[in-house]
């Protein structure tokens, strides 16, 4: 630490707060009582979590992914944790960056490949309370929900595989076990996963399978599942996503399941890169 550093006078709670608010536009109130506990860690998480989903004014310029595709992961990574308080005002920022309702489904479906159904409802749910005027938490955009949604990078990228084919589950050992036990189990799992991660030229989905692998890569990392994120890691590739996109999408759930998850999907990226 530099002489400059160690003189440097602390934050008060009330700076970090004004901090977090000119970042995130908001914070809830259990930040404040952190905030006046431990100013420094308030302020330390609002540099790394700033930084992670890229919010104004601490995001770098050199980042790929989109705010858009963060939140696509933050919000079913979020409500995954059962956590129905914050994620509605998540939903309403996702609003105010011009992300529709189907959008946040769809994301939320390609989560669902990892972690269940039951993630995808948690999801629904705080859509709805987002739209109800009794949650206090976070500005809802003029004129509500948008109808239209607006461009961002990741809803044009990745939809058109540029090397190798498609692995079908069906095609793999413990499926083809399955298929001698139930075979019609096997067949309707199949269509679901296909629908969930993404069928190339599907033109009506809003998300191509590029963008879904990295949503299940980061679903996959926060389970510890290095091996089956290496798969889908080499499939964003195969979609033409960069590793730069699959690091950040991994990073996007630090904030709600710790800094494990990017461990993880560090390992798991390292796995991508060696000889099938």
């Amino acid at each position: 630490m530099s002489a400059g550093e160690q003189n440097k006078p602390e934050l008060t709670a009330d700076e970090v707060i004004k901090k977090a608010i000119a970042a995130r536009g908001d914070v809830f109130p259990e930040w404040r009582l952190i905030a006046e506990a431990s100013p420094d860690t308030m302020a330390t998480v609002t540099q790394t979590g700033g930084y992670l989903h890229k919010y104004e004014g601490i995001g770098g310029q050199e980042q790929q992914l989109s705010v858009q595709m963060r939140e696509l992961i933050a919000v079913p990574a979020i409500c995954g944790k059962g956590d129905l308080r914050h994620s509605p005002n998540h939903v309403r920022r996702m609003y105010r960056l011009g992300m529709t309702t189907r959008l946040i489904i769809e994301g939320a479906l390609a989560f669902a490949y990892v972690v269940g159904w039951a993630t995808m409802l948690n999801v629904s749910f705080a859509i709805m309370e987002a739209n109800s005027e009794a949650y206090p938490f976070g500005k809802m955009p003029e004129g509500g929900e948008p109808k239209t949604l607006a461009p961002f990078p990741e809803l044009e990228q990745g939809r058109k595989r540029l090397r190798g084919t498609e692995e079908k589950l069906g095609d793999m050992s413990p499926w083809q076990f399955g298929a001698t036990v139930d075979a019609e189990m096997m067949r309707r799992i199949a269509v679901w996963a296909e629908w969930s991660s993404g069928i190339e030229g599907k033109d009506d989905a809003l998300l191509g399978p590029g963008p879904r692998s990295l949503i299940i890569v980061a679903a996959l990392a926060t389970r510890g599942e290095s091996d089956r994120a290496a798969r889908f890691i080499r499939r964003a590739y195969d979609y033409g996503m960069t590793k730069r996109q699959v690091l950040e999408a991994i990073s996007a759930t630090v904030p709600m399941t710790g800094m494990v998850s990017l461990e993880i999907g560090l390992e798991a990226m390292q796995l991508a890169e060696r000889p099938v």
